[in-house]
């Protein structure tokens, strides 16, 4: 349908221009007036001319149509010729299939992931095309991206299943927008079965649930020092995202109460005034693992104020978590503790504290879930089996909670 008024045409007046909003301007020429407007719009900047006077509604009218195009680019529904059908621009992206390419659609959908996603997650996309997409496909003509030629090149990689869909996410998002612009028939991607490519090793996910027991943590602690040891054995007994820990303030530290409000989290270098979800924003009950480690920490930061833990090596905020997984894999060779990444220190929380007989409805709370959903996906032999009087003796003391009532004065700040 043509949702264009009458006279709109490509191109403007020559004369002077005035920026009024984002994106439009008023072009004055020596005999007529219009309103430009402009957007991006499959890697490319697109100017379109109203041939509009300047009053107060067609200003306002121009502004509405901007955002209307925005939000049909953004949802994959904006067709050119439907909103200016005499623009070059029209023919010009409706002949686009046989020659568009795979990198020009990447582009645009790395443009849209700045815009529209979190700092972490528009990194990874940028990340997956500089490193692995844009080498391979960065010329490749989209009709030239067959199911076969996918699946033989991803039958090159030796990573996880998880980091490999990582990898193919930004080119799956650019692939669905072809579909929607009629670039393409239908997503290659969708008949890729990566279970059916990769190895039954790769399909093996790195943050399922392979907890540490308390002989491990014993030796990792003792392996670390100073500021890595508090922080290590800090994330043991809480059960926090190395995000969440990244980000702790001792503002957010309530000796009284024997409280830890989980408040912000660090994502790509960028500190965020929110958790992970809205169920991430909540108080978790101080153990007295974390009591120690905070108490042993303060003689580092304390006094300054501010984050709580900081890169030993730098004497400042940890950067991001992969500063932290390098310090982590160290201090495990040192430990000979078999390998898992950081983010195994919130397994071990959990499935401690279900082994040792804990409400999962209260072990939820305590790691930012907004129901036992995920605890029974994820650690339902934890649930099951719970532990022997050995194993819950030698847990008791690190994951017990600090009685407020008892210790206040132990909690004062030093």
């Amino acid at each position: 349908m043509d949702k264009s008024p009458s006279g709109r045409k490509m191109g403007g007046e020559m004369g002077t221009t005035k920026s009024v909003s984002t994106g439009v301007e008023l072009a004055a020429g020596t005999r007529s007036q219009s309103i430009r407007i402009k957007f991006m719009y499959r890697g490319m900047e697109c100017r379109e001319s109203l041939q509009l006077t300047h009053s107060k509604a067609n200003i306002n009218y121009a502004m509405r149509l901007r955002g209307e195009i925005l939000n049909a680019i953004e949802k994959g529904t904006f067709k050119y010729a439907d909103y200016f059908p005499n623009s070059k621009n029209a023919g010009k992206f409706d002949a686009r299939p046989a020659r568009v390419t795979v990198g020009e659609l990447l582009r645009e959908q790395l443009s849209i992931a700045d815009r529209t996603l979190s700092p972490k997650t528009a990194k990874t996309y940028w990340e997956a095309c500089n490193t692995h997409l844009f080498k391979k496909w960065d010329k490749t003509p989209i009709l030239g991206l067959t199911p076969p030629v996918v699946r033989a090149w991803i039958g090159t990689f030796t990573c996880k299943a998880k980091t490999m869909r990582n990898i193919l996410q930004p080119l799956s998002n650019a692939l669905v927008q072809a579909v929607n612009d009629d670039l393409i028939e239908f997503n290659p991607l969708e008949r890729v079965k990566l279970n059916k490519i990769m190895t039954k090793e790769q399909r093996k996910s790195n943050f399922a649930p392979d907890p540490f027991d308390m002989s491990e943590i014993v030796a990792i602690l003792k392996a670390a020092d100073g500021q890595k040891r508090n922080l290590f054995q800090f994330s043991f007994a809480t059960g926090m995202r190395p995000s969440e820990c990244m980000a702790l303030e001792w503002s957010s530290i309530d000796w009284f109460k024997g409280k830890i409000r989980v408040e912000r989290v660090k994502v790509a270098g960028v500190t965020k005034e929110e958790a992970k979800t809205a169920a991430g924003n909540r108080d978790i009950d101080m153990r007295q693992g974390a009591f120690d480690a905070l108490k042993a920490q303060q003689q580092f930061t304390a006094l300054a104020g501010g984050v709580v833990f900081h890169d030993p090596g730098t004497d400042r905020e940890w950067s991001t978590d992969k500063a932290i997984r390098q310090r982590w894999e160290i201090v495990l060779r040192k430990a000979k503790v078999r390998y898992r990444n950081p983010y195994q220190t919130r397994h071990t929380f959990a499935s401690t504290l279900l082994s040792g007989g804990e409400n999962p409805l209260y072990v939820a709370k305590q790691m930012g879930h907004k129901n036992t959903e995920m605890l029974s996906r994820h650690y339902g032999r934890w649930i099951e089996q719970g532990s022997d009087v050995t194993t819950r003796a030698q847990s008791a003391a690190f994951f017990a909670k600090v009685s407020p009532k008892l210790e206040v004065q132990k909690r004062e700040p030093a």
